[in-house]
């Protein structure tokens, strides 16, 4: 869903660092956005724009394809970026997708769309680093003599063949991944918290990242952004496979840890199937996620910005990954997005085509709400660049072989004097777009029971209805 149900969210709650400025905030909030804080800001970003290989805007790289389009729900808070060679590390790639919410949503995703990968990175090299001393360490210790050896106690012998056996599970990759995401997000969050230039109490973002480096794939996510791979099964039939979880308030774990917090779980009567996440004594802020950066307001009521790590070691069934903001899963399902990707003329349109599809939905479906902010990226996993998809070309010859079968039938109907129907013959005289097109109407015809009904609204409600005194 997108991200304020009302313009009334725009407001900020009373006894907020916000509503604490009062008047004078208002008259000094073009001041302060356009103070030496932002002038930084400006420097740095143009810094970030001219690294080679990194891209956060409409377009297509040799290995991925980006597209955003702002819904109409006003300004788009979608962000989202893909490096290659992150960091200078060969062989890598860093992809992300970010959907703000909240009267400054659009900052607070641009802001966890320029810092989090670098303090990512940061991360990894001192965990490498660290790894490195650890192992070192490690074969030192192995040379120690069986005399020194025999004072090891059976606890301690016990607890390495137990560490031993957990560091066979996962690739030694994934660990100092994981721990570089963990602390990553952390910090990135406690940096949003006090920065000066965007206030983050009652707005914030979601994140679905990836590095890859190789074949090694580790995801980090956090909120109801969604991350699908399309990839092959036994039949070499494409498939979607869903990477992440959407992480919303009415899953149990979720609502669980919410509920310790004394936060409250529930949807309202109009839209039943949204789950949303309230203070404990005020039917506010409404906010339809259990993780994300920011909405500090709910951060001591079970809102948490730590990510769920994944691994997955790719393999040559793997075609191509999808990062999409829920604009696109509201209303277009996985396998729907997978094989829009795969029927993309091209590459460099497969995010586009995704994008362009869900607003079609959007207006087919719900033709009296409000379209939301849609943004996607499409990262390829082999070599090939530029070319039709191999899914495309599959389909092409079993249309071709469809269409010279009924060719052949019909000519021989008609040598023995039969009436040739040639209003039924499966012959491709349409242009591949024309095809495209019908493929893509008959997927938003589908039924989805789910949101059937819902009125489209934003992620946070009405900011906010309640007074210091309440909270406490």
């Amino acid at each position: 869903m997108g991200s304020c149900l009302s313009a009334e969210s725009r407001s900020p709650l009373p006894g907020s660092p916000s509503a604490a400025l009062g008047v004078r905030k208002r008259k000094n909030s073009k001041k302060r956005f356009g103070s030496r804080s932002s002038s930084f800001d400006y420097k740095k970003d143009d810094h970030l724009s001219k690294i080679p290989g990194r891209v956060f805007f409409n377009g297509a790289t040799e290995v991925a394809s980006l597209y955003t389009q702002q819904g109409r729900k006003g300004t788009n808070q979608d962000a989202m970026v893909v490096w290659e060679n992150f960091c200078s590390r060969n062989d890598t790639i860093f992809c992300g997708v970010f959907d703000g919410h909240g009267p400054y949503g659009h900052l607070v995703a641009k802001r966890v769309r320029d810092s989090l990968p670098q303090k990512l990175n940061a991360q990894w090299e001192v965990n490498t680093k660290s790894e490195e001393v650890l192992r070192e360490i490690s074969l030192n210790c192995s040379s120690v003599n069986s005399e020194e050896a025999s004072f090891i106690s059976a606890d301690e012998e016990s607890r390495v063949s137990v560490d031993l056996e957990e560091t066979d599970k996962e690739p030694e990759i994934f660990e100092i991944l994981k721990e570089s995401f963990l602390k990553a997000f952390r910090i990135m969050d406690r940096e949003l918290r006090v920065h000066a230039g965007v206030d983050c109490f009652c707005s914030g973002t979601t994140a679905v990242t990836l590095i890859k480096q190789g074949q090694d794939l580790v995801i980090g996510n956090v909120g109801d952004s969604r991350a699908v791979l399309g990839t092959r099964d036994t039949d070499n039939t494409l498939v979607a496979v869903q990477l992440t979880v959407d992480l919303k308030p009415n899953l149990p774990a979720e609502a669980e840890r919410i509920k310790k917090c004394r936060g409250r779980v529930f949807a309202l009567q109009d839209e039943p199937d949204v789950a949303r996440v309230w203070l404990p004594n005020n039917d506010s802020p409404g906010l339809a996620m259990a993780r994300a950066f920011g909405d500090f307001c709910l951060k001591d009521y079970g809102l948490i910005a730590v990510p769920d790590i994944s691994y997955r070691r790719l393999t040559e069934m793997d075609e191509f990954i999808v990062l999409a903001t829920d604009g696109i899963w509201d209303v277009l399902s996985n396998k729907d997005v997978v094989n829009i990707v795969a029927a993309a003329p091209t590459r460099s349109t497969a995010a586009r085509a995704v994008v362009e599809t869900a607003v079609r939905a959007w207006k087919m479906k719900y033709p009296t709400s409000k379209i939301d902010d849609c943004a996607v990226v499409c990262l390829f996993l082999d070599s090939n660049t530029n070319d039709v998809s191999s899914a495309l070309m599959t389909k092409e010859k079993e249309q071709l072989a469809s269409a010279e079968q009924a060719q052949a039938q019909a000519k021989k109907e008609d040598a023995n004097g039969s009436i040739v129907r040639t209003d039924k013959l499966m012959v491709q005289e349409s242009s591949k777009d024309d095809e495209y097109d019908a493929a893509e109407d008959e997927m938003l015809l589908e039924d989805y029971s789910a949101l059937e009904g819902v009125t489209r609204v934003n992620t946070l409600l009405n900011l906010p209805r309640l007074t210091p005194t309440k909270i406490a």
